[in-house]
């Protein structure tokens, strides 16, 4: 296909085109890659209009059930929905689960809907090195809202934070000291919180964590100077809470938008992604240098031999890399 016939079969909304594009941006090919670009580039004037939201939380506490649950009552107010699920990639086999859309029957059967699990290949956070330009091809196709599921570990939510407008996190009450679980970091990122399963007899433990939550918030500094973080109580199951939950998302985009900061920080989610395509590019550079492959392996075992330390061994890599 030529750029021209991706463009047209994305801003038509035609989902196999879209399928297919995605599938070029995330190719590791150079030729696939310079057609990426052009498509992407073509396309940015149709961009920026979805609401972008990033959804956190540990294992279990039911991530993609609340997708589902949320994707569903967001096609009922007749918005269309893109789910970007990352899966976990294994460090050994590179593969991945894929499994998402299995857990998002309702989502997963509706054509208003497009879930596109990727795996993370191996990137810093579990996020998927082509996910911002698959979030740009999902509005270009007309989604309203662009759902990020991440896999709830390590750096993931904060390059998640960094290419969404809202960041969700999900709690999960009863399992212990709610707090002790939780890093500092998170809170501190998240615009919104959420207690799940605050159905049937968890709804009291729901409601107690909702209030430690809500109280913790008080010593930490807020992402943005014009929101103050919200905690609330939500329940797939008995899909209860849940649009009063969109409606705080809706709420925080308007008190953004009203006050600039809504503009401002995909301005600066730019650079970032900019300025981390540029580390990423070097350090694959740097890999397939000459003079560092050749040097690279002896470097290597002094330093697992204890004859050098890491330190030295990466300067002197790098002196390799910018002498040549």
């Amino acid at each position: 296909m030529s750029v021209e016939e991706y463009a047209e079969g994305v801003l038509s909304g035609d989902r196999t085109a879209l399928g297919r594009a995605i599938t070029l941006v995330e190719s590791h090919r150079e030729d696939d890659w310079q057609l990426a670009q052009e498509l992407l580039t073509r396309l940015l004037p149709k961009t920026g209009g979805a609401h972008r939201v990033g959804i956190s939380g540990v294992p279990g506490v039911g991530k993609s059930t609340f997708i589902d649950s949320l994707g569903v009552r967001l096609l009922d107010k007749e918005l269309r929905v893109a789910v970007l699920a990352v899966d976990p990639s294994s460090s050994l086999s590179g593969g991945s689960i894929l499994g998402d859309k299995t857990r998002m029957e309702r989502l997963a059967s509706d054509p208003r809907a497009f879930i596109r699990p990727s795996p993370t290949s191996g990137s810093l956070g579990g996020v998927g090195r082509k996910t911002r330009e698959t979030l740009l091809l999902c509005e270009a196709a007309g989604f309203d809202v662009v759902l990020v599921e991440t896999v709830g570990v390590g750096q993931s939510e904060t390059v998640v934070a960094e290419m969404v407008d809202c960041f969700l996190v999900l709690l999960l009450a009863g399992a212990g000291d709610e707090l002790q679980g939780i890093k500092r970091g998170i809170l501190e990122l998240a615009d919104i919180l959420a207690v799940t399963k605050a159905d049937g007899e968890n709804r009291a433990p729901a409601e107690r964590a909702r209030a430690e939550f809500e109280g913790a918030l008080h010593f930490m500094r807020p992402a943005s100077e014009h929101w103050t973080p919200r905690v609330v109580t939500c329940s797939a199951l008995e899909e209860r809470g849940i649009d009063e939950l969109w409606e705080l998302v809706r709420e925080h985009r308007q008190v953004l938008e009203k006050a600039g900061e809504l503009e401002a920080r995909r301005r600066r989610q730019q650079l970032r992604w900019m300025w981390s395509t540029v580390e990423e590019g070097l350090l694959q550079r740097l890999r397939h240098h000459p003079a560092v492959r050749e040097q690279l392996d002896d470097l290597q075992s002094q330093v697992t031999a204890g004859q050098l330390t890491p330190t030295l061994a990466a300067r002197r890599l790098l002196d390799l890399f910018s002498e040549s």
